[in-house]
């Protein structure tokens, strides 16, 4: 590894990592072997960037780590081994591992992968992303919004990130008493302008 393409803060991640550092180790080694990639430290994790855009992350959960590409849905995927972590991620989509065996045993195929991330950032090809507009309003907040002038236009003067969210958690709920809950939940903080995490 080159001295210029690594980074310090990475470097320490790496040195303190726990259960997942020996995969972790593993999977920057083939990172690195691009020679176009550039190590930065993002979001608490080791990320990979061509001409200061992100192209691949490194991160790990419970049950196992992951390299996720931040253009994933671009990827062809020829092995079937891309995962999206839910409906709503539009963009990134992971490759799991669970082990330091499986990461050498699947190393060609992980370089193909990081490869291909690369060219598609180098072609600047982006993914297009649904509007606000395309998800799907909960019953409940349509009403809510129906209901009060007020809080139609707070609502519609929030980013549409916020919106989104809004929607998302809201809608997330089974039940229609749960959905009302929130939906009265979150009233006071879509009249002051802030989203759900603010």
């Amino acid at each position: 590894m080159t001295e210029k393409r690594t980074n310090p803060k990475a470097d320490a991640f790496f040195q303190r990592a726990g259960e997942w550092k020996a995969e972790y180790e593993a999977l920057r080694k083939i990172i690195m072997e691009q020679p176009d990639l550039v190590e930065d430290y993002k979001w608490m994790k080791p990320c990979y960037t061509y001409e200061g855009h992100n192209v691949v992350l490194i991160h790990g959960f419970k049950n196992y780590c992951a390299l996720l590409f931040h253009k994933g849905a671009l990827l062809s995927d020829p092995n079937q081994k891309l995962v999206q972590q839910t409906k709503n991620v539009q963009a990134a989509r992971q490759l799991r591992f669970t082990s330091v065996a499986q990461i050498i045993e699947e190393a060609d195929m992980i370089r193909d992968y990081v490869k291909e991330a690369v060219a598609v950032e180098q072609s600047g090809r982006k993914v297009e992303m649904k509007t606000t507009d395309q998800y799907d309003m909960p019953e409940e907040l349509k009403e809510a919004l129906e209901a009060d002038k007020a809080l139609d236009e707070a609502f519609h003067n929030l980013t549409p990130g916020r919106q989104r969210q809004y929607m998302y958690t809201i809608g997330q709920a089974k039940r229609a008493s749960t959905r009302q809950n929130r939906v009265d939940k979150y009233i006071p903080l879509i009249l002051k302008g802030k989203g759900l995490n603010d």
